[in-house]
């Protein structure tokens, strides 16, 4: 069943899947790490780290991609000696396309773990502390199971976001078929095409149930991971 769509179409739709899976991959562990430390961490420029993580919400995506492209360009600070010394070239490639698209969903994952934790009851933490427990029992036996649903709900999400990111991707690594030619470039490219309105229709279809999908898994496994918690 091909829904219509040519080989070139779904190469951009398993591009765009494989953007996404990568991203959130790559994103998940930082992302509860920052969360820990903006929900239970108290240190100075707490604030300011929880307005920088939040920034690509509120910027242009266009801004977070130019950004990527000076810092990890063949001639940025990191981009270039990680093409002169490794031979990694992000820029212009699929790597980077996962890159540009883990950076705009981030801060979904760092606010949905964050909600999670804020949730978990300390007290129970306590206790698994007066029993003996050490930190890292604690938190992969209390802490860990307990938010749970924060963080299956925002790596969820966040590949949600990740399906649509255009902005970013577009400006920090191109519009190139089989390469970085996500489904919401190739949209873009079938608007400015001549004839090319049935295949946008046909996209932004696919685009439009996949993001459904996303969210509603989100839910579901939410309210799910709260019912096997005991928090109905």
């Amino acid at each position: 069943m091909n829904l219509g769509l040519s080989a070139e179409e779904w190469q951009a739709v398993r591009l765009s899947l494989d953007v996404a899976g990568r991203s959130v991959a790559v994103s998940l562990l930082p992302a509860i790490g920052v969360a820990w430390l903006l929900s239970r961490g108290r240190f100075p420029g707490r604030m300011l780290l929880d307005a920088v993580v939040h920034l690509p919400l509120v910027v242009p995506p266009v801004v977070v991609g130019w950004g990527l492209l000076m810092l990890f360009g063949i001639r940025g600070p990191i981009g270039g000696p990680l093409n002169d010394w490794f031979g990694i070239r992000l820029v212009f490639t699929t790597d980077g396309a996962a890159l540009a698209t883990a950076v705009m969903s981030f801060p979904l994952i760092v606010r949905a773990v964050r909600l999670g934790l804020d949730t978990v009851d300390t007290g129970l933490e306590a206790a698994a502390r007066t029993l003996g427990a050490g930190p890292m029992d604690r938190f992969l036996t209390v802490t860990l199971p307990l938010m749970s649903p924060g963080i299956l709900a925002g790596a969820v999400t966040a590949f949600a976001a990740g399906l649509g990111e255009f902005g970013a991707v577009i400006t920090f690594v191109s519009n190139i078929p089989g390469e970085t030619q996500t489904l919401p470039l190739a949209i873009y490219t079938a608007t400015q095409t001549a004839g090319g309105e049935a295949t946008a229709a046909r996209l932004a279809t696919i685009s439009f149930s996949l993001a459904i999908a996303g969210l509603l898994l989100a839910e579901l496994i939410a309210r799910r991971m709260h019912r096997l918690l005991g928090r109905a």
